[in-house]
């Protein structure tokens, strides 16, 4: 495990100082390798604090390319993007903004086949995809690859988010609160129903915060839970979800 430079040090001070982060708690950020599935609404802001965080290394899959439409809520864009791959403009941004810090871009979409080396597996995964049948994939990989998920969706002016660990004995994954959900051919869209720019970014910061979470352990696990966030009227509340015993990913065999 690395150390953090007096350069880090002096950037990254105002979390240091925090009692539940502390220079441990750094470290572990330099160390850590978040995958993020998605450059759109959820994953721009994500990555960006992620980045802006000392995130030690971010790897991103986004097999979308930017449209004028976009730039109302999905901020490591611009209008001299338009046309260009998301993965590739959001690593640009990146790059420019935070260029100590790795970050492998795909622009391809990803699949549950994915492998990874030991020494670059992620230690935590952000879902910001927008269809059940990624976000089940996805989950299948996390499970099966024992990588905390973290997953935020949106609707109009509602958010949610849960962190998903489906590999442990005690804990529900994605799957056990969707069950086989599926995509219809009419299946509600932000294009034909709308969403609010800064409700999907609270959403982005949201995820980017569990993720930190997961890394450094700090406040409480929030355990085997899902926020619902109502945007209306700025209210949470939790709900509980519990483990499927016959769930096809993570039940009992």
């Amino acid at each position: 495990m690395r150390e953090l430079t007096d350069a880090e040090l002096d950037r990254y001070q105002r979390q240091i100082i925090l009692p539940d982060i502390g220079g441990r708690g750094q470290t572990l950020l330099a160390n850590a390798h978040v995958l993020v599935i998605g450059a759109g609404g959820i994953g721009c802001p994500a990555l960006a604090y992620l980045a802006a965080g000392g995130i030690g290394r971010i790897t991103l899959f986004d097999d979308d390319v930017v449209d004028l439409s976009n730039l109302q809520r999905q901020i490591l864009f611009s209008d001299s993007e338009i046309g260009e791959p998301k993965a590739e403009s959001a690593a640009k941004w990146l790059h420019k903004t935070y260029p100590g810090i790795p970050i492998n871009h795909y622009n391809q979409k990803f699949t549950a086949q994915h492998k990874w080396q030991d020494d670059i597996r992620p230690d935590v995964l952000i879902d910001g995809t927008d269809s059940f049948a990624s976000r089940l994939a996805i989950n299948d990989w996390a499970v099966a690859n024992r990588v905390p998920l973290v997953s935020a969706a949106i609707g109009q002016f509602q958010g949610q988010l849960g962190v998903f660990r489906g590999y442990e004995p005690d804990q529900p994954c994605y799957r056990c609160f969707v069950g086989d959900a599926f995509d219809s051919d009419d299946c509600d869209t932000c294009a034909e129903n709308g969403v609010l720019g800064a409700m999907v970014g609270m959403m982005g910061c949201m995820a980017a915060m569990e993720a930190v979470r997961v890394i450094t352990g700090f406040g409480s696990r929030p355990a085997n839970s899902l926020q619902i966030i109502d945007g209306k009227t700025m209210t949470m509340r939790s709900i509980t979800l519990h483990k499927d015993p016959d769930c096809k990913t993570c039940g009992d065999p």
